[in-house]
């Protein structure tokens, strides 16, 4: 990716621009061969002079230049994927309102759902940006809002319509701030308890969401078992851990419980959890962090990050 947001910041904070004159000539300078494989930036009226009113006028125009038509152009990475990068982070910059949002995803979905290649290739780039917790620009928020738009402006009838609904189902669930869902589990003894009776100590508790024959499960349960300060707050009672396996193979977790850390709490929810849909578990391990009460303090989040927070002030 060669460009960066300042060209559309640009946008926003010049209020008028001089315009170039064309240049009728047949040899095309390194600048004018470089400006034409640029993403095709909408033009902002002079007259809208505020930063907000020149952002709000680029994001829901943004694509209006854009030929998703164009087989060729569709496929060109360096205009395509960075432009879809601009917009994205300029829409995630924490100013973008709800409705702002909404328009503009509704503008860019507009522009390219009649396009077979050009469908596929946008419908990607949501996909890879925004919702794989692996993405720097990984955003539920925003994520939600795209299919919000996509249930908006696809036919009824749309084979990518139910898919979507329970995506955006799935997201609107365990938010942070809100109550985790409760589950029912079971530990190796047999004894039945849920996610709201499970005893806390400390105020946080880190749900893990695991599969033993899972390699990222495996790498990541073995880092958290290497670190000494979980396992410090783990025996001094500041942080509790909950692993549960949520695959079906019961012989596979009972045989492979001896590995797991000492002092977490280890259940199965015999695939009660993706039965329900009541968690995301699309990329595994899945990992919450939750307080005394059961709120979501961080969603599907990576452990260096659930560290941070738990050890924010020091070990």
């Amino acid at each position: 990716m060669r460009y960066t947001l300042c060209i559309l910041y640009s946008f926003l904070f010049l209020t008028s621009c001089q315009a170039t004159p064309k240049q009728e000539t047949k040899d095309q300078s390194p600048q004018a061969t470089e400006a034409q494989v640029r993403f095709p930036y909408p033009e902002i009226p002079t007259v809208l002079t505020t930063p907000e009113e020149r952002k709000a006028y680029l994001l829901t125009h943004y694509w209006e230049r854009f030929n998703f038509a164009d087989t060729a152009l569709v496929a060109n990475r360096d205009i395509t994927e960075q432009g879809f990068v601009d917009f994205i982070a300029l829409l995630a910059d924490g100013q973008t309102t709800d409705a702002l949002a909404g328009e503009s995803m509704e503008n860019w979905c507009s522009g390219f759902i009649p396009q077979e290649q050009a469908r596929h290739t946008m419908m990607r780039l949501a996909d890879d940006y925004l919702y794989n917790p692996n993405s720097p620009f990984y955003n539920e928020w925003l994520y939600g809002i795209y299919l919000q738009a996509m249930l908006v402006k696809l036919p009824a009838e749309d084979a990518q319509v139910s898919s979507m609904a329970f995506k955006l189902q799935l997201l609107n669930r365990n938010k942070v701030g809100k109550p985790a869902e409760d589950f029912i589990y079971y530990l190796p003894d047999g004894t039945r308890r849920s996610l709201a009776d499970t005893p806390v100590r400390g105020n946080r508790l880190l749900v893990v969401f695991y599969d033993p024959e899972c390699s990222s499960c495996h790498e990541v349960i073995e880092t958290m078992k290497m670190d000494s300060a979980l396992a410090k707050a783990v025996q001094a009672g500041r942080v509790s851990v909950l692993a549960i396996y949520t695959e079906g193979n019961e012989k596979v977790w009972r045989e492979t419980l001896a590995d797991m850390p000492q002092g977490w709490i280890i259940g199965t929810d015999r695939e009660a959890i993706k039965a329900g849909a009541l968690y995301d578990l699309r990329a595994m391990p899945s990992l919450y962090l939750l307080d005394a009460q059961k709120r979501v303090v961080l969603k599907d989040a990576p452990f260096e990050r659930i560290r941070s927070e738990l050890f924010a002030d020091g070990e």
